[in-house]
């Protein structure tokens, strides 16, 4: 048997929830008449005490939409420099939103008040209009970190006083919220907007949600039709969301538990150099001496283990509900041989 840890997008639907795949009361979406949808859409707001939402394919089109509908062609975004809006959606600010991006250097992903108050352009016509921040937590590229609440309530403040919205890309926010004991109320009242996504952590086979108030979803909602994300019968998809909310949250403190176990195994290697703090379902670590990135993965493909190498010394590994027991206790048997 294969254990996957390239990304916790590999993972397949339970028995369980194909079931309520297969139960799911459909229509058509775009009409606005798929029950089930509806059902989501109205659950994960009530959630984040948000006021509406709307179900996308993908975590990079909510991302998308979001950042258009918070923004006019030359404007300008502020971010960290490894947010999976800037680096990882093909220059999607650019090309749909027309706007540039400010990327800055966070701690794990992380920025702090201040450097975004000192990135805020001037109001000088030479210069583009700040309007945007945009937010990851958790910070894929900062080895899964988390920020402190207390960091997104003091860029909040920000970001009221100089008129620019806030954006959050919460792809793995549920991953957060377990570690971190969190409630999504409390994002709800700090963010203007909200991207989560359910085909990570919760494994659903597809799908993210785009939160915010009833008239920026209703901008929304026409976006994604330009972006061709209307989808007609897509309560087979919302109905496994549905049934990811209600059962596969709290489980996430497993699979923070298994990256630990690999961590604490990964790092008595001597081929094994700085990892990032884990602290939720991401290790990104350093490969040296005796491996590559990429020779370090293939030793591992031998034993039927899959894992991603992210730059020339950089491995990541994500667990995920499809890594069970059994393949943790086996992987770290064959790092430990190694």
């Amino acid at each position: 048997m294969i254990t996957d840890l390239r990304s916790d997008t590999f993972t397949k639907p339970t028995p369980a929830m194909l079931e309520a795949m297969f139960k799911a009361e459909v229509g058509d979406d775009v009409f606005g008449e798929d029950p089930s949808v509806n059902q989501l859409e109205a659950m994960t707001a009530e959630m984040f005490g948000m006021e509406a939402a709307l179900f996308c394919p993908s975590g990079t089109m909510t991302n998308q939409i979001g950042i258009k509908c918070h923004t006019q062609p030359g404007d300008e975004v502020i971010c960290e420099k490894m947010s999976h809006v800037y680096i990882y959606e093909g220059g999607g600010i650019a090309f749909n939103s027309g706007s540039q991006v400010k990327a800055l250097e966070g701690d794990k992903g992380r920025l702090t008040a201040d450097q975004i108050l000192e990135a805020i352009n001037p109001d000088d016509v030479h210069k583009a209009i700040t309007s945007l921040v945009s937010l990851e937590n958790t910070a894929n590229r900062g080895g899964g970190s988390c920020y402190n609440f207390t960091d997104f309530q003091k860029i909040k403040e920000i970001c009221l006083h100089n008129n620019l919205s806030l954006h959050l890309d919460g792809a793995r926010l549920w991953n957060a919220l377990v570690a971190k004991k969190e409630s999504p109320v409390q994002y709800g009242q700090v963010f203007d907007s909200i991207s989560v996504c359910l085909s990570k952590g919760l494994g659903t086979p597809i799908g993210s949600l785009l939160l915010g108030k009833r008239d920026y979803i209703k901008k929304a909602r026409r976006v994604r039709k330009v972006f061709g994300g209307g989808m007609r019968q897509a309560g087979y998809m919302a109905a496994a969301g549905i049934f990811a909310l209600e059962n596969n949250i709290k489980r996430l403190q497993e699979d923070h538990l298994h990256a630990h176990q690999i961590a604490e195994a990964l790092i008595k290697k001597d081929f094994i150099g700085k990892i990032m703090p884990v602290e939720t379902n991401i290790i990104i670590f350093e490969v040296s001496g005796s491996y590559s990135a990429k020779e370090f993965c293939e030793r591992l493909a031998l034993d039927d283990i899959l894992c991603l190498s992210i730059s020339a010394t950089q491995v990541r590994m994500v667990t995920h509900l499809d890594v069970t027991d059994e393949m943790v206790k086996k992987l770290i048997g064959v790092i430990e041989a190694m």
